[in-house]
């Protein structure tokens, strides 16, 4: 399995907001779906996906959007974004994924950029997490950023 992390770090260029990013073995999310698009010659930008902004967005506790809990259906399907546009607008450019999860495990699959439907993104990922390591990450997070509902 992989090891997941959630970043929490401010966002210089949005006067300082906190933004949360997934990490998998130790490289940032951002990195691992950028790397992956230039190689597929889909991406030319030098950065094109950003974290997600909980302070702008009402996510809910971060350990209900990064498993999939109530309201993490984008366009009918159960998807979750996990990352956002590097312009702190998650719905701007979002990477979204299928979570599945059980007792033991957390896995992201099914990548994609609803933007561009015609992307194939079959050969990034799945990732399998344990589900105590998941959650403990999310639960750490939790105290560091809040939505404007403070829910998180």
């Amino acid at each position: 399995m992989s090891q997941v992390r959630f970043i929490v770090r401010e966002r210089n260029d949005l006067n300082g907001v906190a933004e949360v990013v997934p990490e998998v073995d130790g490289v940032a999310l951002t990195d691992l779906i950028h790397g992956f698009e230039k190689r597929a010659g889909m991406e030319t930008r030098n950065v094109s996906y950003g974290g997600l902004i909980p302070a702008y967005f009402r996510f809910g506790p971060l350990r209900h959007h990064f498993l999939a809990g109530a309201g993490a259906f984008v366009s009918g399907q159960r998807k979750v974004p996990l990352l956002g546009c590097k312009c702190g607008e998650w719905g701007c450019w979002p990477l979204l994924t299928s979570v599945r999860a059980d007792d033991a495990s957390v896995a992201w699959s099914a990548f994609e950029q609803p933007h561009r439907p015609e992307r194939d993104y079959s050969g990034f990922g799945p990732f399998q997490f344990e589900r105590a390591e998941h959650e403990e990450e999310l639960q750490a997070q939790e105290r560091s950023v809040s939505d404007p509902e403070g829910d998180a």
